[in-house]
């Protein structure tokens, strides 16, 4: 856990980050957090280079098709997969996920159907997946907001007797993600005000990504972000976000205390947003390529291929099936969003409200009312509106 004190070098210092692996991959010792990362064999860490790979592919096939108009906007996760695959791999099927709009690695370790998720930013529905199939709720776009929806939802399933149970297939927690510029909205700190008091089952997992949209973190903070939570009553611990294995650690030893009735805890997982914002972004107006350049020797992916790599863990004919299978999959993201067909205008006032609402219900008859306005007695559109 990090101290409470103020640190000397401010809010990008890497002094107290948990780390497994270094960036060249060399596997380093942790006496707290090697015990939680003893399960990872030879398999699992396949599995979370996979993962990375593909949400990596995923990536580079949604930017590429919004600069070609299939998409109206994407936000990438380049450069966080580490963060995103390793807390992703921690979840049990029975945990639950509140995301921001970035965390497409943890949608790849839950086993979503990617294209889904491309389905909001093509604009074609408020968000393509049933929440309850992976337990994966829907991107939130407003910043910070679901900070309160994850709260609100662990506390609900506290006093459901989900938790402290002792039974591994029936405790649950909750994990919600948001980056470093949405701990500065009054979401975040109402969430961990809830959060601490009611010893909510929640992991606020921060991933500080070094930028909210165009202002660095230093220009947000003078201390690590991490260090916030202390004040509200809830431990913080600030781990290598580029590190998978330390990731999967030190979000598996969190889950496993709001599992227990053990509370929140507050992750910090520092990282660089390698990509821009979002695809209307130009982040070379504020950050240098020597910066950049930097953080592109600490490539997540790069960091497991070496470890992998020295352990004698990543045969040729695994590297070539899942060149193969990315390749498969960036022509199946595409073929399936060009594919998309454009809703009806009335779709927009389905899954609203769980149930009938009779405000929604008269303005769909208002709107399918002046749809028909514009169409004449022998059933042409006229004039120019669509």
């Amino acid at each position: 856990m990090i101290p409470t004190g103020p640190a000397a070098d401010g809010p990008l210092t890497d002094d107290g980050l948990v780390q497994l692996l270094t960036p060249a991959g060399e596997r380093v010792e942790h006496p707290e957090y090697d015990a939680w990362a003893a399960d990872l064999d030879a398999d699992r860490l396949r599995a979370m280079y996979r993962d990375m790979v593909l949400t990596r592919r995923f990536d580079v096939e949604a930017t590429a098709l919004q600069r070609q108009g299939e998409l109206a906007l994407f936000a990438q996760s380049l450069g966080q997969e580490a963060a995103q695959v390793g807390s992703g791999h921690a979840l049990r099927p029975q945990d639950h996920v509140f995301p921001s709009y970035r965390e497409h690695g943890v949608a790849q370790a839950r086993g979503l159907e990617m294209t889904q998720l491309l389905r909001l930013f093509r604009g074609v529905d408020h968000g393509g997946w049933d929440p309850a199939e992976r337990n994966f709720h829907l991107f939130t776009l407003v910043i910070g907001s679901h900070t309160l929806h994850a709260t609100g939802y662990a506390m609900g399933v506290q006093r459901d007797g989900l938790v402290g149970t002792g039974d591994p297939d029936r405790d649950a927690a909750v994990v919600t993600y948001f980056g470093d510029g949405a701990t500065a909205q009054g979401d975040v700190s109402e969430a961990l005000v809830f959060a601490s008091v009611n010893r909510a089952p929640v992991v606020l997992f921060c991933q500080n990504n070094q930028f909210a949209i165009s202002e660095p973190t230093t220009r947000q903070a003078t201390v690590p972000i991490a260090h916030r939570a202390p004040g509200f009553g809830v431990p913080a611990v600030r781990v290598d976000g580029n590190d998978v294995l330390a990731t999967y650690a030190v979000t598996r030893q969190a889950l496993e205390r709001a599992r227990s009735g053990g509370g929140p805890t507050f992750v910090e997982a520092f990282t660089y947003r390698m990509g821009a914002h979002t695809t209307s972004d130009d982040p070379t107006r504020y950050r240098t390529s020597a910066q950049e350049e930097h953080w592109r020797r600490r490539d997540p992916i790069e960091r497991l291929r070496a470890h992998l790599d020295r352990t004698g863990e990543l045969p040729e004919v695994f590297q070539a099936q899942l060149a193969s299978e990315a390749d498969a999959f960036g022509e199946h993201l595409r073929t399936t969003v060009r594919a998309m067909g454009r809703p009806s205008g009335p779709s927009m006032f389905e899954h609203v409200y769980a149930t009938p609402h009779a405000v929604v219900d008269a303005e769909r008859a208002w709107f399918e009312q002046y749809e028909q306005s514009f169409v004449d007695h022998e059933g042409h559109q006229t004039g120019g509106h669509r």
